[in-house]
């Protein structure tokens, strides 16, 4: 499951004739069946087998409305939405944290709580009713599990030799998962100055910067590279057609692996031009039947506490989390303090 397997440009190509039409402040417009959807990358199948794939399919065929889709890295779908606000494109948003609650901060997001959202955890969805998570997800790493024979457990076995042009992480502030990896360090390093040195001695082993996380796990299954991040939900569904790629997780400074919620987060945005639409799509991503196949097609986790899914991906992605301890970050401060985080990264890396 790669992520931008569409280049955006391809994507808003295909997407701008009608979402400019939609824009209009016609009743006609307002009304079209159709719904737009701005979102990170990861949820869609490269066969359309993805679980986006099976939810917009199944959403077309209850309710006739036709849902438009672009995607691309978590900061830059924002970016799109913010760049677009005095003439909104988008109905409905959906990114991962930080970028979830730029958008918020920024007035990109309208109020609007699906139904049955009260099923959701409360860390999991925005105190003010702008945003829920529709997929839970958390952070990790991907390996070749045939060119080395075990993970590598601590982020400092990455500083060695054999990792060099290697290794490669997504950019912070662009790609979410390059964020997490970021504030992953400053947590298990015990603050930021320590977290960007680490990361300065690691950039002798990088092989540079990625928009996109999900180009490098093809990389790894083929050896190209021997380490990447990623995201559990991402690369579990990827391992599913890459044999190559193993999931880990860098411990803590007590040993202990360690990983963060990444979820996905939906939310309505500001004067959307299909807003009813919106909300019917928000509540269909919520309901049961669609949260219950989170696991089962899209190797994630279900938003909804409720929802206890058993089939045999979740039994997988539950004895892959064993052992792995959990903290939560203050998305709030990193909101506030992403940009300054992003500009020290740069600077200490060279980037």
């Amino acid at each position: 499951m790669p992520r931008n397997r569409l280049p955006l440009a391809v994507a808003l190509a295909l997407l701008a004739a009608p979402a400019l039409a939609a824009c209009g402040t016609s009743s006609a417009a307002s009304d079209a069946k159709v719904v737009t959807v701005y979102s990170a990358d990861g949820l869609k199948g490269e066969n359309g087998d993805g679980w986006y794939d099976k939810v917009f399919a199944d959403f077309t065929k209850q309710t006739g409305i036709k849902v438009k889709y672009v995607e691309g890295g978590s900061g830059e779908m924002v970016q799109r939405a913010v760049r677009e606000k005095s003439n909104p494109q988008a109905d409905v948003l959906v990114t991962l944290p930080p970028f979830i609650q730029e958008a918020d901060s920024k007035g990109m997001l309208q109020k609007y709580e699906p139904k049955d959202s009260v099923q959701v955890s409360g860390a999991d969805k925005a105190t003010d009713g702008t945003w829920t998570a529709v997929v839970n997800n958390y952070f990790g790493f991907v390996y070749n599990k045939k060119e080395l024979k075990q993970a590598p457990r601590t982020w400092d076995e990455l500083l060695d030799s054999k990792y060099k042009n290697k290794l490669q992480y997504s950019t912070p502030g662009v790609a979410g998962d390059g964020t997490a990896v970021l504030i992953k360090a400053i947590h298990d390093f015990g603050g930021k100055e320590a977290a960007l040195a680490y990361l300065k001695k690691l950039q002798a082993n990088n092989v540079g910067p990625s928009a996109s996380t999900g180009k490098l796990a093809p990389k790894v299954d083929k050896g190209e590279l021997l380490v990447a991040n990623g995201d559990v939900q991402m690369n579990y569904a990827q391992s599913k057609t890459m044999p190559g790629l193993g999931i880990w997780f860098p411990a803590g400074k007590d040993g202990k692996p360690t990983t963060f919620a990444l979820p996905y987060a939906a939310g309505l945005v500001t004067k959307a031009p299909h807003s009813a639409n919106g909300r019917k799509l928000l509540d269909f991503m919520l309901a049961r039947k669609q949260q219950q196949e989170v696991s089962e097609i899209g190797g994630g986790f279900a938003a909804r506490q409720d929802v206890k899914a058993t089939d045999a991906n979740a039994t997988a992605l539950t004895g892959l989390m064993n052992g792995v301890d959990f903290f939560e970050p203050d998305w709030n401060e990193i909101d506030k303090n992403l940009t300054s985080y992003v500009e020290d990264w740069k600077s200490a890396t060279g980037s």
